[in-house]
């Protein structure tokens, strides 16, 4: 039996804490550790206001007056601003962060199949989910492994609002040790 006072290299990293308790930490996958067409559900959702929409849109310089103004929003096909979309696909994205990328990610490395097939609007609560497509040691980078995710973002009616295929290049479990 190890000693108490000696952190296990495999699940610690570093020393006990007071009274003898190891810290936890939250992080996301390693490469060994995605299964190919596994589904993570991340919870909890995120309730979208008027706010959120008008900083992300300003904050990001799009000066799209559907996102901005209702006035003019209101005399268009949906009668009412929408929620940008950068913002459903950033959401959607960051909620898988803690349950899958957090402290294993090296980088991301594209974004494909991007639509938005519903708008999302002020006061929609966005559930997201990410199916594991496909995933393959990289050729280039020892120690490292190319994970394919495909992210879908889901109203509180179940409507999809977005969707997007993300390639991310991740830690394998020996080398980030």
């Amino acid at each position: 039996m190890p000693d108490p006072g000696t952190p296990d290299p495999e699940t610690h990293a570093g020393p006990p804490s007071v009274g003898g308790r190891y810290p936890v930490e939250q992080r996301g996958l390693f490469f060994e550790e995605f299964d190919v067409a596994a589904l993570y559900q991340h919870r909890p959702g995120r309730t979208v206001t008027e706010a959120d929409n008008v900083l992300f849109t300003t904050m990001t310089m799009n000066t799209q007056a559907l996102h901005l103004d209702a006035a003019w929003s209101a005399t268009q096909p949906f009668g009412e601003r929408l929620v940008n979309s950068m913002f459903t696909l950033s959401t959607m994205v960051g909620s898988s962060v803690a349950q899958l990328t957090q402290g294993t990610i090296v980088a991301n490395l594209g974004f494909s199949a991007v639509t938005f097939p519903h708008p999302l609007h002020h006061g929609d609560t966005l559930y997201s989910e990410t199916i594991v497509i496909d995933k393959r040691l990289s050729n280039s980078r020892q120690g490292q492994g190319i994970i394919t995710l495909e992210h879908t973002g889901r109203n509180q009616h179940g409507v999809v609002v977005g969707t997007a295929v993300r390639t991310v290049l991740v830690w394998c479990r020996e080398a980030a040790l």
